[in-house]
């Protein structure tokens, strides 16, 4: 138990040391990976706007400029992309992405953004999960949905219990994965082998719901991610 314990600590510090080396080579000028996700210049800067459709099939869509305290708080170099969607019958997503550019700590750990806004998770309701879809390929696409509870008041000061259900996945110019440290394990590896950087971006799925209607809403979630994924996510590529 003791030696696999020391082989863990081993392989996490090559790890980090080889992360470092990669940021640094990266900030030098290196090669940066291409995206996975639609994506467009932004007249006066070097990042992106990433395409998220305006208009799905019964759904309405707004465009939502990311906090300045998101933006100010990731690296310059780091691009986005946000809408909610809303159904005919009231059912409403945000879609939120991260795209980073040669500095990859735009990307944290998910708990982050929600733990830092309220909300508490719920451990044993967090999965991950597979969601079938049939374009531009038949594929699974590997997603991570996470169950979360916040109490807050209304505006007579009453306590009001929301859930909230989040679903996230990594994506880079050629590969998925719902799992943190296999797309670092992934980003590591090919510069080490190519010199090229993976442009990776974090995915982000989002719905408030009432207490009780999380896999409820979980499943209208996954319709939406059927029709929205394929008209800005770029992986897995059309069958020639």
């Amino acid at each position: 138990m003791k030696g696999k314990s020391i082989i863990a600590a081993v392989a996490v510090l090559a790890l980090m040391g080889a992360t470092a080396v990669i940021l640094n080579h990266a900030k030098s000028g290196q090669q940066l990976g291409q995206p996975g996700l639609k994506t467009r210049p932004i007249i006066g800067s070097f990042n992106l706007e990433v395409l998220l459709p305006e208009n799905l099939p019964g759904y309405k869509s707004e465009l939502v400029p990311q906090a300045s305290i998101v933006t100010n708080a990731l690296p310059p170099d780091t691009s986005f992309g946000q809408r909610i969607y809303t159904a005919d019958d009231g059912f409403q997503s945000k879609i939120n992405v991260v795209l980073m550019g040669a500095d990859r700590t735009s990307i944290h750990k998910p708990e982050i953004c929600l733990v830092g806004q309220g909300w508490q998770f719920d451990g044993a309701a967090t999965r991950p999960e597979k969601v079938r879809l049939t374009r531009p390929v038949a594929y699974e696409l590997p997603v991570m949905r996470v169950v979360a509870h916040i109490d807050t008041v209304d505006n007579d000061g009453r306590p009001v219990k929301s859930s909230c259900v989040y679903t996230y996945w990594f994506v880079d110019g050629n590969r998925f994965t719902a799992r943190h440290n296999e797309w670092k394990w992934w980003l590591v590896k090919d510069f080490l082998l190519t010199g090229v950087l993976d442009r990776w971006a974090y995915v982000t799925f989002l719905s408030i719901c009432a207490p009780g209607q999380e896999e409820a809403t979980f499943e209208r979630m996954k319709q939406l991610i059927t029709v929205a994924v394929p008209e800005f996510q770029l992986v897995p590529k059309p069958a020639k």
